[in-house]
């Protein structure tokens, strides 16, 4: 199978959220520092004046300077270097990644080199994390990665997550995106868009769409009336590819990696302005 890398948008996203963790990690540390300057300041201004009232003979005053010297050096701020854990945005972006990675590397292992994997294609409906094209169709995959019990009724998902122990977090939460909404709705836009756009340049191809549960732990528990195929894994995808009844030749392919390439860039340039 051949990968074309269209963009990486959650391993960028991915990257910025450690850069601004470790940004505030590296701001910690310069205030720690500024402290511990300022007690050494503190320090050895005592130590001096201690040393004065010595050479001046002054006892009295000598010997509340050994009393002020012990007192600042006792005074030592409580400092700890930062040692800080990835945040829940970071710990959900990068399981966001393995699964795509996962998902690429094991069709990758299934199909041969009349397949194509367009990887991070994007248009103003939304990103498409996996498109897969070869003589059997034009796929469309979004992957999730949840330790999570899956339930879906048509367009509605809920999840009910466990940790990485099996415990249960909390009840059964939507599964929705930033902008609200389900796995099969994020995928169902961008699709629906793009076919749009391949159409009108006579190209009127049906997009399959699929959302995969990638976690080795995730299940499907119910799903009904679902807009979408709803797999856990790729078996079930390879499945399907080869019980579709769409057969597109070699130079058709081509001209649809060519227009999907294309709009991509299209919808890539005012996030690169």
């Amino acid at each position: 199978m051949r990968v074309v890398p269209l963009s990486d948008h959650p391993s960028a996203l991915l990257r910025q959220a450690q850069q601004r963790r470790a940004a505030a990690d590296r701001e910690i540390r310069q205030a720690q520092e500024d402290v511990l300057t300022v007690h050494h300041e503190r320090v050895t201004h005592a130590q001096a004046m201690r040393d004065q009232a010595w050479a001046q003979r002054r006892w009295g005053a000598w010997l509340r300077g050994v009393f002020v010297v012990w007192q600042e050096r006792r005074q030592v701020p409580a400092t700890r270097l930062p040692v800080s854990q990835p945040t829940d945005e970071e710990e959900k972006l990068a399981a966001g990644v393995a699964g795509e990675h996962r998902v690429a590397d094991r069709l990758g292992r299934a199909l041969g080199n009349e397949w194509t994997l367009l990887r991070g294609y994007r248009n103003r409906r939304g990103e498409i994390d996996h498109l897969l094209l070869g003589p059997r169709g034009l796929f469309a995959i979004e992957v999730k990665n949840q330790n999570a019990t899956v339930d879906c009724i048509g367009d509605r998902w809920q999840a009910t997550k466990y940790d990485k122990y099996g415990n249960l977090v909390g009840g059964r939460a939507e599964m929705t995106d930033a902008r609200g909404r389900s796995p099969s709705e994020q995928l169902d836009e961008p699709a629906s868009e793009l076919e749009g756009f391949l159409g009108r340049f006579g190209h009127p191809v049906t997009i399959s769409r699929i959302v995969v549960l990638t976690h080795p732990r995730a299940r499907l528990r119910s799903c009904t009336r679902p807009t979408v195929h709803v797999f856990t894994s790729i078996r079930q995808i390879t499945g399907l590819l080869n019980g579709s009844p769409v057969a597109i030749t070699t130079a058709e392919c081509a001209e649809l990696e060519r227009l999907i390439i294309r709009d991509h860039h299209f919808h890539e340039k005012p996030r690169s302005s």
